[in-house]
This record gives C-alpha cells, sequence and structure tokens, in this order.
C-alpha cells in the first residue's frame, strides 16, 4: 500500500528513533527515569523525537490508551487471529475474567513474513482503582509469558505493533493451575465438595475443597516449601500445613489417617505430606482429603482455581482468515454487533442490512470487525458475505470527493470525475462504501450517484 507524504514524514522520523536511540548519551534524568515495559520506552521514545506530534505518533498513542478502555470480552481459552496495517495505527485488546490461583499463559506467534515488533501488555482491571494497572509485559524477544492471578478480577491484554508495520498474529489465553494436584493419581475429577457448600445444617460454609481417594493414598506438596505444623484437632483430624513462600500462602492438609512430616521439614512439590483417610469430624464419611489455602492477610480462599485442570488448546478459527483486512457486509435484514464472541453476549451496536464493516480477527465462529464509525465488536461469521461481489454498479453524476471514513470531515483520499463508473460494496448512513474502476476503495455520499 502506498503511504501518504505525512506517513512518509513519519516514517523518516522513525527511522530517526532507531539512530539517536543508540548513538545519545544518557543524561542522568533518563537513567533514573527509565520506563518499565518494552511499550513505554517506545513510547518514550517517540516523544524524545518528537514523532508523537505528528498525526501517525498521536494515533499510535492514543490507539494504545483506546485499547485499555476497551470493553470486549472474550472467554478463555481463546485464541484469535488478527491484523496489523501499516496505514493505521491500531492496538488489540482482550479482556477476560480471572480466579485468584490460576495461572494465565500468553503465546502470540506472528505468521511468516510478519516482520514487526510487538508489544504484549498484561492489566489487572481493579474497580477499586481508576486506571487498569499493569501485571506483566513482553515484546517480539519474548512473546510468550505467563502470570500468576492473585485476585478474581478482570484482566486485559493489549498487543499493539510498531508503526508502520503490516502483517498478522495468532494470540493464544489459557488457564493452567499455579500448584500441582495434592493427592497423587488424582484429578479435579475426584473433588466431590467444593468451596461455600453449608457444613453444620448451614452454620458454616465449607472453607475448601474435599478430593476423594482411597484410605492410604499419597497426599503430596502442592508447591516447594516447608511444614510449619503438624497435630490433631476437632475438626481437622491428622493436619499438615505446608507455607508456601513464593505465592504468600498457607496450605492445609486434614483428616489425613497418617502424617509422614515433621515441622519444620522442608519439602520439594510432589513429596508426601501424609495418608488420605477420613479422621477428625469426617469418620462417618468416606476418605478424602480436605484441602484448604489461606492467604496472608485475606484468610481462606476458594483453593479450586489453583489445581483445577489446564485448559485446552483453543480451537483455530473454523472462519475464514483469508478475509482479515477485507471488508464484508451483513447479508441479513439485521443482526447485533456484539461485545463478546457468544450467542447471548450484550450489544454494541444494531447493524442494518448492507452494512459494510472491517474483519480485523477471526476465531472459532465469529469476525472482530470495525463498524465504519470505528467501533469494534464482535458478529457472527454466518451472518455476512464477502463485500468483494457489489450490490450494484453506479455512475457518478457529478464530480465528488472520495472519503477515507464516512465523514464529512474526512480525508480525502481521491476526487471522482462525473461519469465514474463505481461498484457499490455497502452502505452506511447517508454514505457508501464504493470502489472505482482505479481500484481505489472510499466513501461517497449517496447524492453524487444515480
Amino acid at each position: 500500500m502506498l503511504l501518504s507524504s505525512a506517513h512518509r514524514f513519519a516514517a523518516w522520523l522513525f527511522l530517526l528513533i532507531l539512530v539517536s536511540s543508540c548513538g545519545k548519551q544518557q543524561t542522568l534524568q533518563g537513567i533514573f527515569n527509565q520506563p518499565r515495559t518494552p511499550h513505554e520506552a517506545y513510547a518514550r521514545q517517540l516523544h524524545q523525537t518528537r514523532l508523537d506530534e505528528t498525526a501517525l505518533g498521536r494515533d499510535w498513542l492514543q490507539a494504545a490508551d483506546q485499547a485499555l478502555r476497551d470493553s470486549l470480552v472474550v472467554t478463555l481459552p481463546f485464541r484469535e487471529t488478527g491484523i496489523f496495517r501499516a496505514d493505521k495505527a491500531s492496538a488489540a485488546a482482550y479482556r477476560y475474567a480471572v480466579r485468584a490461583g490460576e495461572t494465565i499463559r500468553v503465546t502470540l506467534t506472528l505468521s511468516p513474513g510478519t516482520d514487526a515488533r510487538v508489544f504484549l501488555d498484561a492489566f489487572e482491571l481493579n474497580p477499586d482503582r481508576p486506571t487498569p494497572q499493569p501485571i506483566t509485559s513482553a515484546d517480539t524477544t519474548a512473546l510468550t509469558f505467563s502470570y500468576d492471578v492473585k485476585d478474581d478480577h478482570q484482566h486485559l491484554l493489549r498487543v499493539q505493533p510498531e508503526l508502520l508495520r503490516d502483517g498478522r498474529y495468532t494470540v493464544r489465553i489459557q488457564r493452567a493451575p499455579s500448584l500441582g494436584f495434592p493427592v497423587k493419581g488424582k484429578s479435579d475429577v475426584a473433588v466431590g465438595s467444593f468451596w461455600g457448600a453449608n457444613r453444620d445444617g448451614g452454620k458454616r460454609r465449607h472453607e475448601g475443597i474435599d478430593i476423594f481417594a482411597k484410605r492410604g493414598t499419597p497426599a503430596v506438596a502442592a508447591i516447594d516449601g516447608y511444614v510449619t505444623r503438624t497435630g490433631v484437632t476437632n475438626l481437622g483430624g491428622n493436619v499438615v500445613w505446608l507455607a508456601d513462600a513464593e505465592h504468600g500462602q498457607h496450605i492445609y492438609y486434614a483428616h489425613l489417617d497418617k502424617q509422614l512430616v515433621q515441622p519444620g521439614q522442608q519439602v520439594r512439590q510432589g513429596d508426601t505430606l501424609g495418608l488420605v483417610g477420613n479422621t477428625g469430624n469426617a469418620r462417618t464419611t468416606p476418605p478424602h482429603l480436605h484441602f484448604g489455602i489461606y492467604r496472608g492477610g485475606r484468610g481462606a480462599v476458594d483453593p479450586y482455581p489453583f489445581i483445577r485442570h489446564a485448559d485446552a488448546t483453543p480451537a483455530a478459527p473454523r472462519t475464514k482468515t483469508e478475509r482479515l483486512g477485507e471488508w464484508v457486509r451483513v447479508q441479513d435484514k439485521s443482526t447485533d454487533l456484539q461485545y463478546s464472541p457468544a450467542k447471548k453476549a450484550g450489544r454494541v451496536a444494531a447493524l442494518p442490512r448492507h452494512t459494510p464493516l472491517l474483519v480485523v480477527g477471526s476465531q472459532t465462529d465469529w469476525y472482530r470487525v470495525q463498524h465504519p464509525d470505528g467501533q469494534l465488536g464482535y458478529v457472527a461469521a454466518r451472518a455476512v458475505v464477502p463485500a468483494t461481489t457489489p450490490l450494484r454498479r453506479e455512475s457518478l453524476t457529478r464530480s465528488t470527493d472520495l472519503l477515507a471514513t464516512p465523514l464529512p470531515t474526512a480525508p480525502m483520499l481521491d476526487t471522482l470525475p462525473a461519469q465514474t463508473k463505481v461498484a457499490v460494496l455497502g452502505e452506511f448512513g447517508g454514505y457508501q462504501l464504493v470502489r472505482a474502476a482505479s481500484g481505489s476503495l472510499g466513501w461517497l455520499t449517496k447524492t453524487p450517484a444515480s
């Protein structure tokens, strides 16, 4: 794609960044104010070279900020293939719910031929904080990372390439347990009583989970740590407490038939701490391990997310990834632009028939699309058709401007003389998306055509 003179100037300034960043001696102020993430370092370079004063630089910074306010939500495990466009600064955002104790694994793969530095940034969206809180970051040198979740919140992953780059990427977000399973040979299928269940006729709630297994099955350390206490209690029977310094928490094993460790003993993940039984107040139940987690300053938390099975690899898109970067249009009388790729997700906007949409992402049976007004959302693949086949062909009655967007203040791409034949690909409000015989694609008001 040919770039405008403004974009060529921006490209020249971009190259200047690479030269200046290698040749300048750092000042004391620069040393003591180093950005925390690769994304912040890049934004600082834009500022230092005044690229942030150009239209393309401003767009890049605005896209990064807008991504943090993105209200689209995806469900884990998740996989999507998306695009970068050299002619337009953009950033993709993926918002997802997490549980304390999960490990989130993020992988981004660049398609062959994509030569771009890409910034990955994960944030926590805490309703008690006015701004998203950074969790971890990466760039092209390491496009895979994982992190442990501390609280039940929504998180957001931002994916943004450097300026002036075309390409395609695939992002995967999956959950995994942060601890090993505490009963040898078992999995979360063996959990028979969950967090919060009634106990003593509703007088108290279950502060853990029960994992059922044969008497004498080894109960093992879920992580490296040291034994802080062993003992016998009325409720727990034979119990073991394991300190998990890595996560700042204590792990509680109860109803053991026998304890096989001593206080102060260092253990490795998988070492046997005791044997499953039904001691304490579990004497009338089948043998099981009561497994609990107590976090500093918070007390008991639901241990299930800490040990649940890892997500399976998310399915590859069934939608056509060759539609990426192309226009499609609504084929039904109407359909919904949605906040999430799910059947009962909330609606961003109602889409009348023939509304054109730019495909920017593809996953399972949905497209992530950009509405003509700039809004992003998901639309069911079955609800749209390629806009390559025109609705009709028209001749312009007079010379008119071909616009970049369907707005009266939009930049002009070209001026089409009278009698120019155009193919109408879609309609939005008082505008229509057209393709001229020269191949130029843009927006016209409906009045000049007959």
